[in-house]
């Protein structure tokens, strides 16, 4: 008698993934995970396995990852990779990622910390918008910092 891991459907799957079934459907169709068979009754059914690579993917989110990222990694696992350390070149392209939004972020903070100044609740206007118009009415606003592709 073999002992076969338990079948889930996709609301269960979620709950103990953590994450919406919308987003197992749309990792699927990104092939962070392998399209599931379907019971007779026409439900996707996950075995334990899949709850732990739907859990990879979600701690892999967590820390920002790109989908290529992820996917990358997961590759990398599956993969009999003679480089044991071939993970590190993805990680340390996130990291290049996370430094450069820093960056971009303290850039941010900034410019809203300087907005900010601008409201002294006095008067009978809003000083943040007459701000924000101010910018608007000085030419095109320019593109972020940054010329990168969006990390998503």
């Amino acid at each position: 008698m073999s002992l076969q891991s338990p079948q889930y459907r996709i609301g269960e799957a979620a709950r103990l993934s953590g994450i919406a079934a919308a987003s197992i459907r749309y990792y699927e169709k990104e092939g962070l995970l392998a399209p599931q068979p379907r019971a007779d009754n026409r439900y996707r059914l996950y075995s334990d396995d899949e709850i732990h690579r739907l859990r990879f993917v979600r701690l892999c989110r967590a820390m920002d990852m790109s989908l290529d990222e992820v996917r990358s990694l997961i590759a990398l696992d599956v993969s009999a990779q003679s480089d044991a350390h071939a993970a590190c070149a993805t990680l340390d392209e996130h990291l290049e990622h996370v430094r450069t939004r820093l960056v971009e972020l303290r850039t941010l903070e900034r410019e809203l910390l300087s907005l900010r100044g601008r409201c002294d609740g006095k008067g009978g206007h809003c000083h943040v918008i007459e701000a924000l118009h101010e910018r608007a009415d000085a030419g095109p606003v320019p593109p972020p910092q940054a010329a990168h592709k969006r990390h998503v």
